[in-house]
């Protein structure tokens, strides 16, 4: 694959992780919009990206809307998305849900029970409206041998404040308290999460780029998808991480305010 700098040059699309490389929290990150300003007039398509399933589409859209950024729902790609397709492809419609209310209603909107008394899955996402009812009945569930599948794997959510418990850090309580692990973990790092997109487009994966700020998800799909890896260090990675990961980012910028110019 070609070198990559800053400048961008040769690529005609971009994946934009959201939490921690376009924002935290509510707060937009520095060079933002510059950045996207700077995509739109170069002519290269983009697309925002989330494991996170605690919103909506129209949750997410209204979000960035409100940040300034504008956005239409078929550039927003979430790791829902990418769980959906899967519960489809097993043939799954009956699921006991710990997840958000936004989440649940893009679940039910594509026919999948959601509160199922004989669910096929326990189906976890990230739930920022967790009770401990929620827990306590898909443990039972767990206990009775009903599978678990995750959105997503990534453990904590980025705020302006620290990491915050994310999916991976209920799979560590489930895990504790059933000895159960998902049988399946959709969202990124899965390569199909942006391979339909890029093939949709007619282009090549070495013309396309991920800007994320997790190693283990964002540039461990994008080496997976074959597209270049670009790690801001404005959410959960820091430099010393690379040390010792596997992952090998095409570029390391401290945020995307070094590709806004």
């Amino acid at each position: 694959m070609a070198e990559l700098d800053a400048t961008l040059d040769g690529i005609e699309a971009v994946f934009l992780d959201l939490d921690g490389t376009m924002y935290l929290g509510e707060t937009l990150v520095a060079g933002a919009l510059d950045f996207l300003g700077r995509v739109e007039s170069r002519g290269i398509h983009r697309f925002f990206l989330s494991n996170n399933s605690s919103r909506s589409v129209s949750q997410y859209l209204s979000k960035l809307r409100g940040l300034g950024i504008p956005a239409e729902a078929d550039e927003v790609l979430l790791s829902t998305h990418d769980l959906l397709s899967w519960l489809s492809s097993e043939g799954v419609t009956e699921t006991y849900l710990v997840g958000t209310e936004g989440m649940r209603g893009m679940l039910e909107d594509s026919g999948v029970t959601t509160n199922s008394d004989a669910p096929q899955y326990v189906v976890l996402g990230y739930d920022t409206e967790i009770t401990y009812e929620k827990l306590a009945k898909a443990t039972i569930h767990l206990h009775n041998g009903v599978p678990m599948v995750a959105s997503h794997p990534d453990t904590v959510c980025p705020s302006p404040d620290g990491g915050l418990p994310d999916s991976g850090a209920y799979m560590d309580l489930f895990e504790a308290a059933t000895g159960v692990r998902p049988v399946h973990v959709c969202g990124k790092p899965n390569a199909g999460m942006i391979l339909h997109k890029v093939e949709g487009l007619g282009l090549r994966p070495e013309q396309c780029a991920m800007i994320g700020d997790r190693l283990y998800t964002d540039i461990e799909m994008a080496e997976r998808a074959g597209v270049h890896g670009i790690l801001v260090l404005s959410g959960e990675a820091a430099a010393g991480d690379l040390e010792q990961a596997p992952q090998s980012p095409s570029l390391v910028v401290s945020s995307v305010d070094e590709l806004a110019h």
